[in-house]
C-alpha cells in the first residue's frame, strides 16, 4: 500500500463530502418544495419512489461497473451525470418552468447516480487504504456524513425562506464541480486488475457471476440477509416517530427538530466512537452488541412517558447505527475478493435500497390501526432477539476465527 494513503484518503472523502452536502441541501430542499407546494400525501410518496426505485433496479448493474471499469473515473461520471441534471433543472426554474414533474425528474437522474456511486466508493476505499486501518477509515467517514445530514436540513430550511429554489440547485452544482475536480486533478488512483484485463465474460455472465459467488459464499449471504432484516424492522423507529411524536407528547415543531437533531447527534458520535475504539476484536460483536442496544432502544420508545427521555432513547439508536454499519462495511471490505466488491456492494445496495420502504409498506397503514407504541414494541424486540441470532450463527463464528 502506498504510503501517501493518508493524504489520498483525505482528498477522496474531502470530495465526496463536498458532493453530498450539496446532494443533501437539494434533496432536504426538493422535499420542502413539494411538501409545501402541494401538501399532497400522493405527491410525497411518488418523490419517494422517485428517490428509492431507481437505485433499488440500477444498484446490480452498477455494481458489475465497479468491477469492470475504472472506479474514479465511474465516481466522476455520476457526479457529472448529477450536477448537468441539476443544472438544467436549475435553468428550467429561472425561466419559471418550475413544474413538480420535473424534480420528479431531477429525483430520478440522482437515484440512479446514487445507484452507481454507493457500490464504487465501497469498492473504491479498499483500494486507498491499508486493511488494518479500514475500521478507522471507515467510521470517520460515517461521522463525517452524519455531521453533513445533521447540518444540511436545517441550512437547507434556512436558504429556503431566503432564496428561490434554482439557487440551492445552483449551490450543488457548484459543490460536485468541485468534487470533480479534485478527483480529476488532484488524486491519482491506479485502475484494479480485473479493471485491466480483456473482459472474457460477457457483462450479463459477470452480473450472474457475481451473485453465483454471494450465492456460494455463505458468510456474505449471511451477513447481507441480517442487515436487510435489521433494515426492514428499523422502518417504523425511522419513519413512524415523528407521527408517534405528534400524536403522544404534541404536534410542536421543535419536538420534530429535536429527535432528528438527537438522532444525527447520536451517529456522529456513534462514528466518533468507532473511529477512535475501533470496537470489538471479533468485528460480529460490535454488530450483535448494536444490535440488541438498537433493540432495546426501540422498545424503549414504545413506552416512554417523558419526551426528554425518548430523546435519550432516540439518540441511544443514533449512536448504535454506526456501531452496526462500519464493522459491517469492513467485514465485506475485507472478506470479499477485490474483483468481486462492486458486485457484492451492488446487491447490498439494492437490499438497503428497498427494505426500509418494504417495511414501510407493511407497518406504514398499520399505523393507523394500531398504536405505533405497539409496532415499535414488537419491532424492537425482533432487533433484540436478531443480535443473539447471529452471535449463535455458527458461519458468522467461523469467519472471523
Amino acid at each position: 500500500m502506498n504510503e501517501n494513503w493518508k493524504k489520498k484518503i483525505i482528498l477522496f472523502l474531502t470530495s465526496q463530502t463536498i458532493s453530498l452536502f450539496g446532494s443533501s441541501l437539494v434533496q432536504y430542499a426538493i422535499s420542502w418544495y413539494i411538501t409545501l407546494k402541494t401538501q399532497s400525501g400522493v405527491m410525497m410518496t411518488i418523490a419517494i419512489i422517485c428517490g428509492f426505485l431507481p437505485t433499488f433496479f440500477l444498484s446490480p448493474f452498477a455494481g458489475v461497473w465497479a468491477d469492470r471499469y475504472n472506479r474514479k473515473r465511474l465516481i466522476i461520471l455520476s457526479d457529472t451525470a448529477i450536477a448537468l441534471a441539476t443544472l438544467v433543472i436549475a435553468i428550467l426554474f429561472l425561466m419559471g418552468c418550475n413544474s413538480i414533474w420535473l424534480l420528479f425528474v431531477v429525483s430520478v437522474v440522482r437515484a440512479l447516480g446514487t445507484a452507481v456511486q454507493t457500490p464504487t466508493v465501497g469498492a473504491l476505499i479498499p483500494q486507498l487504504v491499508p486493511e488494518d486501518k479500514l475500521t478507522k477509515v471507515n467510521a470517520a467517514n460515517g461521522s463525517i456524513q452524519s455531521m453533513v445530514m445533521l447540518v444540511s436540513p436545517m441550512l437547507s430550511g434556512a436558504l429556503l425562506t431566503m432564496a428561490p429554489m434554482e439557487i440551492i440547485f445552483f449551490i450543488d452544482v457548484v459543490t460536485a464541480a468541485v468534487a470533480v475536480i479534485t478527483l480529476l486533478f488532484f488524486l491519482k488512483v491506479p485502475s484494479h486488475e480485473k479493471a485491466l484485463e480483456k473482459q472474457s465474460v460477457s457483462y450479463l455472465g459477470d452480473m450472474a457471476e457475481g451473485y453465483r459467488y454471494i450465492k456460494n459464499h455463505g458468510f456474505i449471504r449471511k451477513i447481507i440477509m441480517y442487515s436487510a432484516l435489521f433494515s426492514f424492522l428499523a422502518a417504523p423507529a425511522a419513519f413512524l416517530t415523528p407521527l408517534q411524536v405528534t400524536r403522544s407528547f404534541g404536534n410542536q415543531v421543535w419536538r420534530l427538530t429535536a429527535i432528528e437533531i438527537v438522532f444525527s447527534v447520536g451517529m456522529i458520535l456513534g462514528g466518533i466512537l468507532m473511529a477512535s475504539w475501533g470496537g470489538f476484536n471479533k468485528k460480529i460483536h460490535s454488530m450483535v452488541a448494536a444490535t440488541v442496544v438498537m433493540g432495546i432502544g426501540t422498545f424503549a420508545l414504545g413506552i416512554t412517558p417523558v419526551f426528554w427521555l425518548y430523546l435519550v432513547m432516540m439518540s441511544l439508536i443514533g449512536v448504535a447505527m454506526p456501531v452496526f454499519n462500519t464493522p459491517f462495511t469492513v467485514l465485506l471490505q475485507q472478506k470479499v475478493e477485490a474483483d468481486y466488491l462492486g458486485r457484492v456492494f451492488g446487491v447490498f445496495g439494492m437490499a438497503s435500497s428497498i427494505m426500509m420502504p418494504a417495511g414501510m409498506l407493511v407497518f406504514g397503514p398499520l399505523s393507523d390501526a394500531v398504536r405505533i407504541e405497539w409496532l415499535l414494541l414488537g419491532t424492537g424486540m425482533l432487533i433484540f432477539l436478531e443480535g443473539f441470532v447471529m452471535l449463535a450463527d455458527r458461519v458468522l463464528k467461523k469467519v472471523e476465527k
